[in-house]
């Protein structure tokens, strides 16, 4: 029998990659979510070769290789450039559907976005990139209130209509750019073809999952799940356990021993994110200490969370805080130390872990 959780370690790249570059672990993934930017980078740089950097994740956001934008669930996610376009036109319905209420909430009707779309287009044609307070302004130039929660949702249809995603930072802001400029070469699929490649590229990359696993983290129902599944059926492998059937990609070699390492799983990570339930790698016994937070910084060893943590930064140094839920053995303690120093590299400075 499969064993889930080491199952899975594996398939996310998270011992002995096989991946090279920032725009590579995205791909993989099909798409990693990325609210919390600083810490998504992290997640990305943990499933390449030790010795990337924060500073190298940042290069490759900026000149495109990956993309950020609301494109499933909806939240921001990292994407390539080759899939953006497929996967949006994919998800947006779904999307637009769970907005529908705040759109009437905040009086946006298509009218308004066929003409906000058009204004965004004009200004920023040529490379140009904006921030989202300057598109307000540029909103407001043409007569559409364009302020608070309105801009947002104004902007966030506009990256699902796929006209506007990430552009490069500019210092610590955010700018956007036009998807027909930063991807030009994006992939075009129809509804089935897409279905299929996204339902391969979860479940090769999460696998074992189950079909509600995909549907939960692709924002797509279930009904769309097992379409996907259907056809993509040849290149999967279905394992029942405890009554629930598993799939993962008969590509992927079994590994069934626990992995000696500890991780540091940042905030959202596609580890713990990627799944509707999560029983196979936390105790009951740890239900109340995580409480809420297994969505935020999390510690494992092995294939098993042991407790959570945050950061903080001083005088150049990272400053990591730890609630850990057990007494760490003397190996476990080593590969927490080699995770740590791993974290350090990945953030070219000092890490310090706050005595409790």
């Amino acid at each position: 029998m499969v064993n889930t959780a080491v199952q899975r370690l594996h398939n996310q790249q998270l011992v002995q990659t096989i991946l090279q570059t920032p725009a590579e672990v995205v791909g993989w993934l099909g798409a990693a979510q990325a609210q919390e930017y600083q810490h998504a980078k992290w997640a990305l740089g943990m499933r390449l070769p030790h010795g990337i950097t924060d500073s190298a994740v940042e290069q490759a956001f900026n000149d495109g290789s990956i993309l950020r934008t609301h494109v499933m669930r909806p939240t921001w996610h990292f994407v390539t450039p080759a899939d953006i376009r497929w996967i949006l036109e994919l998800t947006a319905p779904r999307v637009n559907m769970l907005n529908e209420y705040m759109y009437r909430q905040l009086e946006l009707d298509e009218a308004i976005f066929q003409r906000s779309n058009a204004a965004i287009i004009q200004a920023l044609e040529g490379d140009k990139h904006l921030t989202r307070v300057e598109l307000g302004k540029v909103l407001k130039q043409v007569g559409i209130v364009a302020e608070g929660m309105r801009l947002g949702y104004i902007v966030h249809r506009s990256e699902l209509d796929a006209i506007i995603c990430s552009g490069p930072r500019r210092g610590k802001q955010f700018t956007y750019a036009l998807i027909a400029e930063r991807a030009p070469h994006a992939r075009i699929l129809q509804r089935d073809e897409a279905l299929v490649e996204l339902v391969k590229r979860y479940f090769t990359s999460h696998g074992p999952a189950t079909i509600k696993d995909f549907a939960r983290w692709s924002g797509l129902t279930v009904a769309d799940g097992k379409v996907g599944l259907e056809m993509a059926k040849p290149d999967m492998v279905e394992e029942v356990i405890e009554g629930k059937s598993y799939w993962y990609a008969a590509s992927m070699p079994v590994r069934t021993e626990p992995v000696p390492a500890a991780y540091l799983l940042p905030p959202y990570d596609e580890y713990t994110i990627g799944y509707k339930d999560h029983d196979e790698i936390l105790d009951p016994q740890y239900l109340e200490k995580i409480r809420n937070n297994i969505f935020g910084g999390v510690i494992m060893i092995n294939s098993q969370i042991i407790g959570a943590w945050r950061r903080t930064f001083s005088k150049g140094t990272v400053i990591i805080e730890t609630d850990l839920f057990r007494s760490l053995t003397d190996a476990e303690n080593e590969a927490f130390a080699t995770v740590l120093e791993q974290y350090g590299e990945f953030l070219e400075m000092p890490v310090i872990v706050a005595k409790n």
